[in-house]
């Protein structure tokens, strides 16, 4: 499986690179689709430039960055190319051995499952092999490598594809059961661009799967694994955030950072809902509607967890998705985002049952387009 990996490595690569030379780079980072005022490349080489002056790159309202990158890229500008796609490439691979590993997992479950008869005989059909499943992550790293939203992301060297990365590792990191890196990796990409941390829930309740440690509020091992986590993560973003203090020795860039994700004072066209909403709305009334919609994104994450709490990547699916639809600044990205965790995901896709012994939701592991995806049934409780 190496050999097709690389080979699909190297025409990703291409494709980024003729795109690079190409007059298409420049009209392709202009597009507001694929930049936002929180992403765009052209406002980080701004606040490099103001970093060169000795001017803290927050001092005006222009970057919207958080510091490790902007001091990534001002030791790292003239390869930022480079940067760009080794962190497409990264994020392809990641996927990859996540989708790899999680397969074995819902495997030996299935096989135990078919083992203690709990599966209805109308549905053996549907139960999928290792065989036919052999080639799911090869493709999985393939659509997002070769996605058009990666790629012109990639080519208008959006900040977002760095998102992507972090995200993507923290999808491995849980799958393979290390609590340490999901959280570290969760509080680097919710120290990136906030909205990640919806994903706290789904992830912390497939790690106490792996675990065997049962979903119950009255466990005492529920609530200690829950604690344990949750200390984890939120030290590893208080070291992050103190990390950026000590880099600027300022704090200019929390209001500058969140507090623009959060108050939205930038009504640039995008593909999003908040700059057409807010633009026709009184100013009168705009503070209680930029809270509603922010508390919108994060709310639903809460029913989502609770009523599939025994199918916690099926909850991952539609978290992106409505991230991508209801986030300040959406762009292509943020699209591929949400294809990338649903090939990562137990289900990506939602089919009713009729089957007697069956729950009514069967999960799709796999791409949802174009893919020949296996499913899997979730046995009744």
């Amino acid at each position: 499986m190496a050999a097709p990996l690389v080979l699909v490595i190297l025409v990703a690569v291409t494709v980024r690179a003729v795109l690079y030379r190409s007059s298409l780079a420049a009209f392709i980072s202009e597009r507001v689709e694929v930049a936002s005022p929180l992403n765009a490349w052209k406002r980080v080489v701004e606040g490099l430039a103001l970093l060169d002056l000795g001017v803290s790159p927050y001092s005006g309202a222009i970057f919207h960055e958080t510091p490790l990158i902007i001091y990534l890229f001002h030791f790292l500008i003239e390869y930022a190319e480079l940067v760009f796609m080794i962190t497409d490439v990264l994020t392809a691979i990641a996927l990859y051995l996540a989708i790899q590993d999680f397969n074995k997992v819902v495997f030996k479950k299935q096989k135990l499952l078919i083992e203690l008869d709990k599966y209805a005989p109308d549905v053996a059909e549907l139960i999928r092999t290792p065989m036919e499943m052999h080639y799911i992550p090869l493709k999985v790293a393939l659509f997002y490598l070769l996605n058009p939203y990666t790629v012109m992301s990639c080519v208008a060297k959006s900040t977002c594809t760095i998102n992507n990365t972090v995200i993507a590792f923290f999808i491995l990191a849980t799958i393979k059961g290390s609590a340490f890196l999901s959280a570290v990796f969760l509080a680097l990409a919710t120290y990136q661009s906030l909205y990640p941390l919806t994903l706290f829930a789904p992830a912390l309740l497939y790690l106490l799967q792996r675990q065997f440690i049962p979903v119950k509020l009255k466990s005492k091992s529920f609530w200690l694994y829950t604690m344990q986590y949750a200390a984890l993560y939120l030290c590893s973003l208080v070291v992050i955030i103190c990390l950026s203090f000590f880099l600027l020795n300022s704090w200019d860039f929390i209001p500058s950072v969140y507090g623009f994700i959060l108050s939205v004072p930038d009504l640039t066209p995008n593909i999003g809902l908040f700059w057409y909403f807010f633009a026709e709305m009184f100013e009168h009334f705009s503070l209680f509607f930029v809270c509603v919609f922010q508390i919108n994104v994060f709310f639903y994450t809460i029913p989502l967890a609770v009523k599939l709490k025994l199918q916690s990547f099926l909850s991952s699916s539609p978290i992106p998705l409505w991230e991508t639809l209801h986030c300040t600044w959406p762009s292509f990205q943020s699209g591929a985002t949400f294809t990338d965790s649903s090939g990562t995901s137990s289900s990506c896709l939602v089919c009713s049952l009729s089957a007697p012994s069956c729950s009514p939701f069967c999960g799709i592991s796999g791409f949802t387009q174009e893919v020949p995806t296996p499913i899997f049934i979730m046995p009744s409780r």
